[in-house]
């Protein structure tokens, strides 16, 4: 992971990486990060936390596959909200983060 923004919402830090490149919805086509999670890199992360209601919490991730297609992930940050999806995510993040130590 390359870089951490601090947005002042999830819609700003979506219209940001967008503008970046990173327009492929991976929320639609999540089954592709299930099947090789090894071919991703999450290149950004963003953290929104909602000021009065725990439901409002998400993170947005910035996805970059290893041919190259860059897209976002949009995931609920509640305990209770993350899905298989979001913990392989997760798993890719600290993965990273360890090879770089």
């Amino acid at each position: 992971m390359d870089t951490i923004y601090h947005y002042a919402s999830v819609s700003i830090a979506l219209d940001e990486l967008n503008e970046n490149g990173f327009n492929y919805d991976f929320n639609q086509h999540e089954d592709e990060i299930l099947k090789t999670p090894s071919n991703y890199e999450i290149k950004h992360i963003y953290r929104y936390e909602g000021n009065s209601n725990p439901d409002d919490e998400a993170i947005v991730y910035g996805i970059q596959s290893k041919s190259g297609k860059k897209g976002v992930y949009v995931a609920g940050f509640a305990a209770n909200s993350i899905n298989e999806t979001g913990q392989t995510l997760l798993d890719i993040d600290i993965k990273s983060r360890k090879n770089r130590l």
